[in-house]
């Protein structure tokens, strides 16, 4: 794992920045939409087809992938929406889209040119379908019979599960245990498979208490509780 997984109670990595904006610069809101029509254009969804080009799946995960797989030093160089811009470049990338030295052509005339109108246009068909996706979203809830192992008020241990590149899981929950506060119904999919990390396919929820004199010994405010919703693959019943 990666430092960027274990962020919760770790101290000496500077101030915390308390920017309320959404979006910073203009570029950011950009990216932003970006980010949203390749969701909204991935062909695993059921919605109308257009000409669009776009002819590979992107999730949120393959966002959050790109951004907990970089050096931690660049990590935390890097603001929130330069993350998502160098994971989506990457992206674009590696499923052939564009070559890196094209990209890095493109990038030097705009840096030269700053007022280079940006291209417009577009089919209305996927300005349609992006807007449908956006109304109506992606429910990670999925039609299948699980039953869960634990019910509420069950006491659980977090699993230390072998992460990679991507987890859902937070450092500094591991090892650690709670008590099942609410079992969800029904079953969730992840939106990839993480491999060993462990969630992808149909599995309960759990929303999992735990006090934060617990987490932490000695080092946080007294009758703090901490609630995380939690993949079944990431719990366990507590060892002996």
């Amino acid at each position: 794992m990666k430092l960027q997984h274990y962020l919760g109670g770790l101290e000496g990595l500077g101030p915390i920045t308390v920017e309320t904006r959404v979006f910073v610069e203009e570029w950011e809101k950009r990216i932003f939409g970006i980010h949203t029509a390749m969701m909204a254009l991935s062909p695993q969804l059921p919605l109308p087809a257009t000409p669009s080009a776009f002819r590979t799946v992107w999730t949120w995960a393959h966002l959050r992938t790109g951004a907990e797989g970089l050096n931690p030093f660049d990590y935390f160089k890097y603001r929130y929406y330069e993350k998502w811009l160098g994971g989506i470049s990457g992206y674009f990338i590696e499923n052939g889209y564009i070559t890196e030295e094209e990209l890095e052509a493109r990038t030097a005339e705009y840096l030269a040119d700053p007022d280079k109108p940006l291209p417009q246009g577009g089919a209305p068909e996927i300005d349609q379908r992006v807007e449908r996706y956006l109304a109506e979203g992606d429910s990670p809830k999925r039609d299948v019979a699980i039953l869960p192992d634990f019910q509420e008020g069950d006491t659980v241990q977090v699993r230390n599960v072998p992460t990679l590149e991507h987890t859902r899981l937070p450092g500094f929950l591991r090892n650690h245990s709670g008590v099942v506060e609410t079992v969800y119904p029904g079953a969730y999919g992840y939106l990839t498979d993480t491999g060993t990390d462990g969630v992808g396919a149909p599995m309960p929820v759990y929303c999992v208490r735990f006090e934060a004199k617990d987490l932490w010994p000695g080092n946080t405010e007294p009758n703090v509780t901490l609630y995380a919703d939690l993949y079944a693959a990431y719990v366990t019943k507590p060892t002996a």
